[in-house]
């Protein structure tokens, strides 16, 4: 008789990830924001600088750029230029969080095909951009696409799925 095989040794849940800023208010509605060495200013009238709504589109066009670039870099059809443009609708009352997005990609490089541009842009939303994972699953998301100066009609992205 055979003895019964040991069940597979339990896996450990990674450990998650801890991310730290610091901001300190300057005065007025001005803030130094970001770890010590890497600030940025953040002006809440934003007159001076980004807003605080302003620097979540930033880090959602940035964080969206840097999978759109990797992901066309593992596909060996490097982007040669791009630019990301983020316009946000807010509800008019407090708290004005953000409810809509259009985003517009402008990419440029001469082996990109837009079916792998749009691909990559589609995957960096729903499944490895944490920024837009971190949004509110309410929130619309509506992508247009210029590749190499041809436009294509924008197509709705889901920001982000809650898993089970």
């Amino acid at each position: 008789m055979s003895s019964p095989t040991p069940p597979p040794p339990a896996t450990t849940p990674p450990a998650p990830v801890i991310t730290r800023t610091e901001v300190t208010w300057r005065g007025e509605r001005l803030f130094d924001a970001g770890p010590a060495g890497r600030q940025h200013r953040i002006d809440a009238s934003a007159k001076q600088a980004p807003g605080p709504v302003e620097t979540l589109l930033n880090a959602i066009a940035t964080c969206s750029a840097v999978d759109v670039v990797d992901i066309m870099n593992k596909r060996k059809t490097p982007i040669e230029a791009m630019s990301i443009r983020v316009a946000a609708e807010r509800r008019p009352e407090t708290p004005r969080r953000v409810r809509h997005l259009d985003i517009e990609f402008h990419i440029d490089g001469a082996a990109i095909e837009r079916e792998h541009a749009a691909r990559a842009i589609k995957l960096s939303f729903e499944r490895y951009c944490s920024v837009a994972s971190s949004l509110s699953p309410d929130i619309v998301a509506e992508v247009a696409l210029t590749l190499n100066g041809e436009t294509f009609p924008p197509e709705r992205v889901q920001v982000w799925t809650p898993h089970g």
